[in-house]
């Protein structure tokens, strides 16, 4: 590298201004996300439950669980499908407005007219019709999502990728938190879950306690891609980035050389073979838990469903402070030992939380108490997949050149929707073994997780030449 190289890179920026405004796609996807999987679920066990066991159906919830694993994997196999193609779609686009907005803003509006469609279906107990206008929602989801998260390392070098998906992980948190700070979710405690009265005494509460949260969730998100339409211009950015772009490419963190219209090294194709793996796993342990927490509350521990909106929140609050420490974290240590301490600590948590059920907790199934321990745990492993999350996807890209971000993002989210799309129904099967009941998510988890962690060891743990850069709050300079 030349002197006056060196010097152009030491100067290599952080555009937080810039990046913030691109996190408000991530925040409606966020957002969107939070209110489907905290209800979706929920909302296809009662109609299910309905359905099969009509007045009786709060004593066979566990038996419906594995119709419930195979709706919502049918959600995730259509994304495993759409992403990649959307990506590589994305890739080859190009329009005045740029080549991802296009994508973002159709997948954006039919999202946002379908969704809350979703709770007015459920209210009035038609099940094939909420289960088609969740698959119309999906599928115009995965049009919007993979451009959308392909935004940030369009316009960030990749030395700075990991800080940069810190912002907008944080963005989309507060994104999915929304709905919940706001207070919405808790009336839902209500609605569902009414086992005294009649039949049907669910049906008759007040619609607007489930509605509110979907039309609330598509109004942010229409919002959301408005701001980003506006402020983000594609074409422009593209070329007052390019030199930043190459610099930052003479720094990627990867076994060989990444060239343009080039196949991947043997050394690169084992890096991106072992972090899709790995992955995999951790999703198949992270969806696992997410897709049946509602139920674990409400059927489980007979709790109120606002008591696992508050361990939402505590989740997120773990995840915002690794999301904020992740790219620092990562500049002193690597991202693969970042990634690995993520895991570390959130295979810990699924450790403890699986020897409280099975002793200290063994009494709460049923008591209609949502343990403090549970808030702590998921605290602690929300930070920890945190730190997992916002170091794995720059790993993916840093694979690839700049005019295959879109396809390389296909492949991340590919391997995580495969997981998505297995996880509900191995657990839901499991779930129906009588000798197997709610309690057993956490050890579920675990053995995923611990599989996850062991293969990450087997990743490349890349030395690049150390060239200064700009750290601390120069880094995140606001230069436009």
């Amino acid at each position: 590298m030349s002197t006056e190289e060196i010097k152009k890179t030491a100067n290599l920026k952080l555009n937080v201004k810039r990046t913030f405004i691109i996190g408000f796609a991530f925040f409606g996807i966020l957002l969107l996300w939070q209110v489907y999987d905290a209800w979706c679920p929920t909302f296809l066990t009662e109609l299910f439950g309905k359905t099969f066991y009509g007045q009786d159906r709060f004593n066979h919830t566990d038996q419906v669980q594995y119709l419930v694993g195979i709706m919502m994997a049918l959600d995730n196999l259509a994304a495993l499908i759409l992403l990649p193609i959307f990506g590589k779609l994305s890739d080859r686009t190009h329009t005045k407005i740029g080549k991802r907005m296009p994508y973002i803003l159709v997948g954006t509006f039919v999202s946002a007219v379908a969704f809350p469609f979703i709770p007015v279906l459920f209210h009035h107990n038609k099940l094939i019709g909420t289960v088609i206008v969740m698959a119309i929602t999906v599928c115009f989801m995965m049009m919007y999502r993979n451009p959308a998260v392909a935004l940030m390392p369009d316009m960030t070098p990749k030395p700075l990728r990991s800080k940069a998906n810190g912002i907008i992980n944080i963005m989309g948190y507060v994104g999915g938190a929304c709905a919940t700070v706001l207070g919405i979710f808790f009336v839902l405690s209500r609605y569902l879950g009414t086992k005294a009265g009649s039949e049907n005494s669910w049906q008759y509460n007040n619609i607007w306690a489930i509605e509110a949260p979907f039309l609330i969730a598509s109004v942010l998100m229409v919002i959301s891609a408005l701001v980003l339409f506006f402020k983000i211009d594609e074409n422009k950015i593209a070329e007052e980035v390019k030199e930043e772009m190459a610099i930052g490419e003479s720094m990627a963190e990867v076994a060989d050389k990444v060239e343009e219209n080039k196949a991947l090294s043997p050394a690169n194709r084992r890096m991106l073979i072992f972090i899709l793996i790995a992955e995999f796993f951790w999703f198949m342990a992270d969806n696992g838990i997410g897709t049946f927490m509602g139920n674990y509350t409400i059927y489980y521990l007979a709790a109120s469903s606002s008591s696992n909106m508050i361990n939402t929140i505590i989740g997120g609050l773990g995840s915002v402070l690794g999301f904020a420490l992740g790219g620092l974290i990562a500049a002193k240590i690597g991202r693969k030992w970042t990634v690995i301490s993520g895991l570390g600590l959130s295979l810990l948590s699924y450790l403890v939380w699986a020897l409280l059920t099975f002793t200290v907790l063994k009494g709460a199934a049923g008591s209609g108490n949502f343990p403090l321990s549970i808030w702590i745990i998921w605290f602690v492993k929300g930070l920890g997949m945190s730190l997992v999350h916002v170091n794995s996807f720059p790993m993916v890209v840093e694979l690839c050149s700049s005019d295959k971000i879109g396809k390389f993002t296909g492949y991340y989210y590919a391997s995580s929707m495969a997981a998505q799309t297995i996880t509900p129904i191995a657990l839901g099967l499991l779930l129906m073994h009588p000798n197997l009941n709610f309690g057993y998510l956490p050890v579920y988890a675990l053995i995923c997780l611990i599989v996850s962690f062991t293969i990450f060891f087997f990743i490349n743990n890349v030395k690049v030449d150390k060239v200064k850069i700009t750290k601390g709050l120069e880094a995140f300079s606001g230069d436009d």
